[in-house]
C-alpha cells in the first residue's frame, strides 16, 4: 500500500469515527440535562399523567436510555432521523427544508469573504510595510475581533430602511413568477450573508497575507522579479499557488465557525435555516430535531475538512511523504 493510500484511508477512518462520536455525544448529552419536551407537551389544558405516559410510549422514551440509543442507531441506518417533538413531522424533512435555506445564504457569505479576504491579503503582502498594508491588516483585525451579533446589529441599524431584516421572504408579497420570488429571497439574504462575510473575511485576509509573504521571500520569486516578470504573473504563477495550502486549510477549518455563526445570524435575522432550527430545538427540548440538525452539520463539516485534505495532498505532495 502506498503512502498516499495510507494517508487517504487514515483520513476517511478519522472522518467516520468523528461522525459516530458526534452522534453518540449528541444523543446522550441533551438527555442528561434537566427538563424534557414531553412534560411541556403534557401541560396543555386537559393534560394528565396518562397523557404523559402515552406520549412517552409514542416517542419511545419509556425505554431505558441504552434501548433508546440502539433504536436510534437502527433508525439512523435506515435513513430515519425520527419525528420532531414540536412539529410532529419527520426530522429529515424539517432538516432538509432548513438546510435548503441555510446553504445559499451561507455560500454567498463565504464566497464574499473568500474573494475579499484573499484579494486584500495578497495586496497587503505585496505592499508589505506600507500604509496600504497597515490599513488592510488593521481593518481585518478589528472586524475579525468583532462579535457576530454586534456586526448583525450594526448592519440592521445601518440598512433597516433599505433592506429586509427579518425572515426569508415578504409575507405580504403576492408575486407568483420565479424572478420576482428570487429577487425577494435575494433581498432578504443580503444582510445575513454580509454579516457572515464580515465576521469571517478578516481571518482569510490575515492568513493569506502571512502565506503570501512567506512565499514572496523564496529565491524563485526573487529570480522572477530580477528577470522582469510583471507583478500579476509573479503573484498568479509563483506566490499564490504555493500559498494555497494554509488558505485551503483555513477555509475548511472555518466551516465549523461559519455554521456556528449561522446560529447567531439566523436568530438575529429570523432566517429559517439550520442554525435557527437548532436554536428552536434547544429551547423546546426537541431532541430528535437537534440530533438530526447537529448530525447533518457535523457530516458537512467533516466532509469539507476531508475534501480540504485531498486538495492539500494535490497541491503539496510532501504531506504524504
Amino acid at each position: 500500500m502506498t503512502s498516499r493510500s495510507r494517508y487517504l484511508l487514515g483520513k476517511i477512518g478519522i472522518a467516520i469515527f468523528g461522525i459516530f462520536a458526534t452522534l453518540t455525544l449528541n444523543f446522550f448529552l441533551f438527555r442528561v440535562l434537566p427538563g424534557d419536551a414531553i412534560s411541556s407537551m403534557a401541560r396543555v389544558p386537559g393534560g394528565s399523567v396518562e397523557l404523559k405516559e402515552a406520549l412517552m410510549r409514542q416517542f419511545g422514551l419509556d425505554k431505558p436510555l441504552w434501548g433508546q440509543y440502539l433504536d436510534y442507531l437502527v433508525q439512523l441506518a435506515q435513513g430515519n432521523l425520527g419525528v420532531s417533538y414540536s412539529s410532529l413531522r419527520p426530522v429529515t424533512d424539517e432538516v432538509l427544508r432548513a438546510l435548503g435555506n441555510t446553504v445559499p445564504m451561507t455560500l454567498l457569505g463565504i464566497l464574499i469573504a473568500i474573494l475579499v479576504g484573499v484579494t486584500s491579503g495578497i495586496i497587503a503582502a505585496w505592499k508589505h510595510d506600507t500604509a496600504i498594508d497597515n490599513a488592510i491588516s488593521n481593518i481585518a483585525t478589528v472586524v475579525y475581533s468583532a462579535p457576530t451579533q454586534w456586526i448583525a446589529i450594526m448592519l440592521v441599524l445601518a440598512f433597516a430602511s433599505y433592506l429586509p431584516v427579518s425572515g426569508a421572504s415578504d409575507p405580504f408579497a403576492f408575486a407568483n413568477d420565479f424572478w420576482s420570488i428570487l429577487a425577494d429571497r435575494v433581498k432578504h439574504m443580503i444582510l445575513p450573508s454580509l454579516t457572515l462575510a464580515l465576521a469571517t473575511f478578516g481571518q482569510y485576509t490575515l492568513v493569506t497575507r502571512s502565506a503570501v509573504l512567506a512565499t514572496l521571500g523564496e529565491d524563485y520569486v526573487s529570480a522572477a522579479k530580477a528577470q522582469g516578470y510583471p507583478v500579476s504573473r509573479i503573484l498568479a504563477y509563483q506566490a499564490l499557488p504555493n500559498a494555497l495550502v494554509p488558505i485551503v486549510t483555513l477555509i475548511a477549518l472555518s466551516a465549523g465557525t461559519v455554521i456556528g455563526g449561522s446560529v447567531v445570524v439566523e436568530t438575529a435575522f429570523s432566517w429559517p435555516g439550520i442554525g435557527r432550527a437548532m436554536y428552536d430545538a434547544i429551547v423546546q427540548r426537541d431532541y430528535p430535531m437537534l440530533q438530526g440538525a447537529l448530525l447533518v452539520v457535523t457530516i458537512v463539516v467533516i466532509l469539507v475538512n476531508l475534501l480540504a485534505d485531498l486538495v492539500n495532498m494535490k497541491f503539496d505532495p510532501r504531506i504524504v511523504e
